[in-house]
């Protein structure tokens, strides 16, 4: 039981879900996190299990300080999205939910490129269930690109790891880095996962169209999975640095204008995904320190906000800005807890984002990257307007939209308290968290210099949201949905499609018709020839054919003898 790779829990629990009635069903997707958690506690250190597959050798569990992490915070994140939807009846949810959980677990422990391929796949088609299930057209059509984007990200894995393994003769998933094709397709391969620039939309396409419940767990894993192997295979290399700076700053222009609010949750993940990217180009012990640190941080606070959404979804129907508002009024407990994870996220302090992303900050300074480090200084400002103000006000504050409603069932309120408990925890103690970390770095998160600097954002940042508002420059808030760079396949790409279709329509038409025409020549040819009235049909003098044979054969000798 302890050397057990702590997916098959999942997968046996899922297993159980699959036939048993709903009470039981409920305790056993609350035991197997806990019972889960206890077991991956007491897997030993470089714990390393071997097996042999024809030719190959693979390693399905491997245990060491960042899978170990990484193992704890999926644990976690599967107890909190548990409890979160205990209230629903769909047993396809539960059971897609815990195979999903479980793939991500057994993700992380993969020591094999090969193993790893194999969750990354189950991982993408367990996920789109959770976005199938809200039975909606949009839903469905969202599902669909997600699925065929992730299963395009695990087709480049394995050609990049079979590439890899017929240059070095291994699969073993360490330090990969960029020198050579293979390597290139596994990094476009985890970019896809992890939400790169212009390979984001399949992420603000299809989380805002799960349901209530399946967008939390959806928030927890397949981005973290990615930004693991990132950490894991491509920690140091540089292009991640400018990538990741990318990532913190163009989503904040979209989630200003857009109006589905956990549409600007998804557009903030990428935002926050882009620090622990710069950090892991970093590649130095801080800068790595606080990466994962702050994916750690961001399942836990991002996954309350995306609780306080779906809390506001499932009691409302409603989940534009424009539609909600006043929502303090009947639903103040949610509204006290969305505000807990609104600060998280924007790093105030005592708040969980603030003991992880200042080490990414301070790292980038150290390695003399000034112009990546305002980037993210105004990425930070950028996402406290539109995660930290912009969506606990229009959704619990703002204009009165009459809704009435009441606090969500008592399941959906433990899960986001338990998650608002671990933000306030760890931001006033981090110590709990560092240790856990990879390195030993003596950060002191506390600094004075580091709370003044960030008071002093935060005031600006509320200031200019305030400034915004009230003079009328701040987007409204508009019934519509944008769309980005995934433009080209929702857009572009089938007006192209129906193009070149018309194209060939009318080559087909043309050379239908002058087949038909040809064919009606052909035919009337047959029938003057064949026909009952036809040259051939006709009855023939006796005479007249001898003749004919007399002069065929007269000929026949002729050319013979010449």
């Amino acid at each position: 039981m302890i050397e057990l790779p702590p997916f098959v829990l999942f997968y046996l629990a899922a297993l159980a879900a699959a036939v048993l009635p709903r009470r039981a069903r409920q305790v056993v997707m609350l035991a197997v996190p806990l019972v889960g958690g206890l077991a991956l506690m007491n897997l030993a250190p470089d714990l390393l299990l071997r097996v042999a597959f024809m030719d190959l050798h693979l390693e399905p569990l491997r245990v060491d300080k960042l899978s170990m992490l990484f193992g704890i915070l999926f644990h976690i994140g599967a107890f909190i999205g548990i409890v979160f939807s205990l209230h629903v009846d769909d047993r396809s949810q539960h059971v897609a939910a815990l195979l999903y959980a479980g793939s991500a677990i057994g993700a992380v422990f993969a020591g094999d490129l090969l193993t790893l391929f194999l969750f990354w796949e189950i991982l993408a088609l367990t996920s789109a269930f959770l976005i199938f299930a809200n039975r909606t057209d949009r839903a469905w059509g969202a599902g669909m690109r997600y699925l065929v984007i992730q299963v395009l990200s695990g087709v480049l894995l394995l050609a990049g790891a079979l590439m890899l393994y017929r240059h070095s003769g291994s699969l073993a998933f360490d330090h990969i880095g960029l020198n050579g094709a293979g390597s290139f397709l596994i990094f476009i391969a985890f970019g896809i996962k992890c939400a790169f620039p212009l390979l984001h939309n399949w992420l603000t396409d299809a989380y805002p169209e799960a349901t209530p419940t399946g967008t939390v767990f959806l928030s927890a894993f397949t981005t973290k999975v990615a930004v693991y192997a990132l950490a894991r295979g491509f920690a140091g290399t540089e292009a991640l640095v400018y990538i990741g700076a990318t990532m913190t700053c163009f989503p904040i222009f979209y989630a200003v204008i857009e109006n589905d609010l956990r549409r600007v949750l998804a557009y903030s993940m990428i935002n926050q995904i882009g620090f622990m990217v710069v950090g892991i180009g970093l590649g130095t012990a801080l800068a790595m320190n606080g990466a994962i640190a702050h994916a750690f941080n961001d399942v836990i606070f991002k996954g309350l906000l995306m609780m306080s959404m779906g809390a506001v979804l499932h009691m409302t129907g409603r989940i534009n800005g424009s539609d909600l508002g006043g929502l303090y009024k009947s639903m103040p407990v949610t509204a006290g807890l969305c505000i807990v994870g609104a600060a998280s996220i924007s790093a105030f302090p005592l708040f969980s984002g603030f003991v992880s992303k200042s080490m990414v900050m301070v790292a980038v300074l150290e390695e003399g990257h000034p112009g990546v480090w305002l980037a993210l200084l105004f990425a930070s400002a950028g996402v406290f307007h539109h995660a930290g103000i912009k969506i606990p006000f229009f959704a619990f504050f703002s204009h009165d939209s009459g809704i009435r409603t009441t606090e969500p069932p008592l399941n959906m309120l433990a899960a986001m308290g338990l998650a608002a408990v671990l933000c306030i925890f760890i931001g006033c103690y981090p110590w709990a968290l560092y240790e856990l970390l990879p390195f030993s770095t003596g950060y002191a998160p506390f600094d004075g210099s580091h709370i003044l600097a960030q008071i002093q954002l935060l005031v600006f940042s509320a200031a200019a949201f305030a400034w915004l508002k009230v003079s009328g420059i701040y987007p409204p808030e508009l019934r519509s949905t944008n769309i980005d760079a995934e433009w080209l396949y929702r857009r572009l790409a089938p007006r192209w499609v129906r193009r070149c279709t018309q194209g060939l329509t009318a080559v087909s038409d043309t050379l239908g018709e002058t087949t038909q025409n040809a064919s009606r020549v052909v035919m009337r040819s047959v029938v003057r020839h064949y026909g009952p009235e036809g040259t051939l049909a006709r009855s023939w003098p006796t005479g007249s054919m001898v003749l004919w044979v007399a002069v065929l054969l007269a000929a026949s000798l002729i050319l013979y003898y010449l």
